[in-house]
């Protein structure tokens, strides 16, 4: 497995109370499979990708990403996972202004310190893959929101990740461009071979992924299996 949680459990201070957003939370994700998880607001499906990423330390359990425990790592070897072994497509793009699709990419490799030529080539490889070909020299404001999302994707990518976690990847966009978003991220889990963690409100794309967890006051409720079966969480 790419991504294995076990017991999950993060509580965290409010104030004069205690908040409890998960609960003894546990799943495995293998590689080149689309793992969708849906929630109500609240009910801790943003906790759950934060403590994947390692943003988040929870108060029990663990997290392997292949077979590192990232909860027992240092601040900065987690930095460190997150550069090299986990990918992190934000509902919000959040792309730089003044930079084009593929120089978007760049700054990823920039801080992994490779080099410029090898990384340009890598990003119009990834941008082309995403159905961004031709289009690796526009800035953000000329590229649609679906275009933009795609460039999001592909700088989740470009560092080859065992792990890909999506949160809410059509939020901004209408029916058609949120399914072709949805659709893209399965073809990438496939061929990049990733584990794959979607957030998503959508009930209407969750026929596309591999498996469905659903998500109440921070405890898994159920999964719905291949084959249309239901197992208890």
């Amino acid at each position: 497995m790419s991504l294995t949680m076990s017991d999950i459990s993060l509580s965290y201070p409010d104030g004069e109370r205690t908040v409890t957003a998960l609960r003894n939370v546990s799943l495995e994700v293998g590689a080149g499979e689309l793992l969708a998880v849906t929630g109500p607001s609240g009910s801790g499906k943003s906790s759950l990708l934060a403590v994947a990423a390692g943003l988040l330390s929870p108060t029990n359990g663990s997290v392997l990403v292949d077979d590192t425990d990232i909860t027992t790592l240092s601040r900065a070897a987690v930095t460190r996972m997150r550069l090299e072994r986990i990918g992190i497509v934000f509902q919000q793009p959040n792309l730089i202004p003044s930079l084009n699709a593929v120089e978007q990419l760049q700054v990823t490799q920039h801080m992994r310190g490779v080099r410029p030529r090898r990384s340009r080539e890598d990003g119009e490889q990834l941008l082309a893959a995403v159905g961004l070909s031709g289009k690796q020299h526009r800035r953000p404001h000329r590229l649609s929101g679906g275009e933009r999302q795609r460039v999001n994707i592909a700088r989740a990518l470009v560092t080859r990740p065992s792990v890909l976690l999506v949160d809410e990847p059509t939020a901004a966009l209408d029916h058609d461009r949120g399914a072709a978003v949805v659709d893209l991220l399965l073809e990438v889990t496939r061929q990049y071979e990733v584990a794959t963690v979607m957030v998503t409100h959508d009930t209407e794309y969750l026929d596309r992924a591999d498996r469905h967890v659903a998500i109440r006051d921070g405890r898994m409720t159920g999964e719905v299996v291949p084959g249309g079966g239901v197992a208890a969480g």
